[in-house]
């Protein structure tokens, strides 16, 4: 049977031992001392989190996003989401910087994985349902084939005016119909079109609006993308609140947790769709409808 040096330390010191050679019982001391300094650190960083209170206790675990440094994720934003970002997409992003509502922007990374879908499917018709400054609406118009079309749904066009004027330069504004309108509304009267043959069924859909309506949005859609088509859920991570006590989480972030974990849990179950959830930006959820 192995002793370890804190097992050994202690026969030494109550003469169990006496034979042991003094650099056997210096090493032992040293491990001692060692754990002891480890304990108080330890102790001392959950006094100071503790008496900070719940909300510091949680920003300990999330304030940097779902990777395990903002370093990390600032590694690949810039080795692989700037540089390969269009011009136009740089310009949105710079002109939402400033606004109070800025992280309701589609993340960067994320752009390059919805980008990358849009062509995989060779997306030619698109839903996408919350707009903002348009970040994401842009990424799709410059995505998707010259003929194909978006129809953009917003509550408000105060947002969509702000990246308006860079749609424009980029020439795909026609490729775009902006509703402004409750998107549950929209998707009823799309889905009156489709069912009595006047319009083709969508090859894909974006969601990154009311949460508490994610399950709502979701049957609408699987009736109105294809067999094959994709569907994607932002925001499906929310901040990482997910995996938190619901003690920890912040009164201004339970309810759209709530949600998001019966939505996560929905998906999770739905047998019409094959699903991929990834850490990517605030969390998505990539669907394909079977």
């Amino acid at each position: 049977m192995l002793l370890s040096p804190m097992s050994l330390l202690s026969m030494a010191e109550n003469g169990i031992m006496g034979n042991m050679t003094s650099q056997n019982l210096a090493t032992a001391k040293s491990v001692r001392r060692g754990e002891e300094t480890i304990k108080t650190v330890a102790k001392s960083i959950d006094t100071q989190i503790m008496e900070k209170g719940p909300e510091n206790r949680e920003s300990q675990k999330i304030n940097k996003g779902l990777l395990q440094t903002d370093e990390l994720y600032q590694y690949i934003l810039e080795t692989s989401a700037y540089p390969r970002e269009a011009e136009p997409l740089k310009e949105i992003r710079n002109a939402t910087a400033n606004h109070p509502k800025r992280l309701m922007a589609t993340a960067p990374d994320a752009g390059l994985l919805i980008s990358l879908l849009l062509k995989l499917v060779n997306a030619k018709k698109t839903i996408e349902i919350g707009v903002f400054t348009g970040y994401s609406l842009l990424l799709t118009a410059l995505s998707i084939t010259a003929d194909g079309k978006i129809v953009a749904i917003d509550i408000s066009r105060e947002g969509y005016e702000i990246g308006l004027p860079i749609i424009q330069k980029a020439g795909v504004e026609h490729k775009i119909d902006f509703i402004e309108a409750p998107g549950l509304l929209v998707l009823d009267k799309l889905l009156e079109d489709v069912q009595s043959e006047e319009e083709d069924s969508f090859d894909f859909a974006y969601v990154d609006a009311d949460k508490d309506n994610y399950k709502n949005y979701h049957e609408k859609l699987m009736k109105l993308v294809r067999v094959g088509g994709i569907i994607i859920y932002d925001n499906t991570l929310c901040g990482g609140t997910v995996a938190l006590p619901e003690s920890v989480v912040p009164e201004n972030k339970k309810f759209i947790r709530k949600h998001i974990i019966e939505f996560n849990e929905l998906l999770s179950k739905d047998p019409r769709i094959q699903i991929s959830q990834i850490p990517v930006g605030d969390g998505v959820t990539i669907c394909r409808r079977l």
